[in-house]
């Protein structure tokens, strides 16, 4: 079974090259911010973003020794102030795995109003030809309601931008979905 996230990296794998900047703003694990930093290589840099250091932990030792990453105890909503501007020029990728870190309280999760934040300044930076994927999960309360805004969010987006979601219709219970936007001009 295709997962969201398989889609999703396959989506970007598909946009992202060598060279290029990239953001995992929900870094958790780390495995997003392992996986852009393969494809753009050494000369190419990611930032991820989490504001939980239990997860930054572990995705340090994940990424350990790629020079071409940084790791930011922030939240996703201040990419645009963190990020260096001659970065935010060149941003070819942000890729967004909501709701809470796998393995831990599941208290902490990601906001609906830093969620919309982060995704407009993403937007804002993104070249022609970029892409941001957002993974939402409505199977709890803030998961519910982060699904709702990013795809009333996604269907307003003017003309520059093609926005599709993709989800499992099968499912028994709340599926993840996986929004795709590009920046087309």
């Amino acid at each position: 079974m295709l997962r969201a996230t398989d889609l999703a990296h396959l989506i970007v794998r598909s946009r992202l090259a060598p060279s290029a900047i990239a953001v995992d703003a929900t870094v958790g694990n780390g495995h997003d911010t392992a996986f852009l930093a393969d494809i753009v290589g050494a000369s190419g840099h990611v930032y991820g973003f989490d504001v939980q250091a239990e997860a930054l932990a572990v995705a340090t030792e994940r990424v350990r020794g790629l020079a071409q990453v940084s790791l930011l105890h922030a939240g996703h909503e201040t990419m645009a102030a963190k990020i260096p501007a001659f970065a935010l020029q060149r941003l070819s990728a942000v890729m967004f795995n909501l709701g809470y870190l796998p393995g831990a309280a599941k208290s902490v999760v990601t906001r609906t109003e830093t969620t919309l934040a982060a995704l407009q300044q993403a937007l804002d930076h993104l070249a022609v030809g970029g892409v941001v994927t957002v993974i939402t999960y409505p199977g709890h309360a803030e998961g519910a309601d982060e699904a709702v805004a990013v795809a009333q969010y996604s269907a307003m987006l003017p003309a520059d931008f093609a926005a599709s979601t993709f989800k499992r219709v099968n499912s028994a219970g709340a599926a993840p979905a996986l929004t795709v936007v590009e920046r087309v001009k």
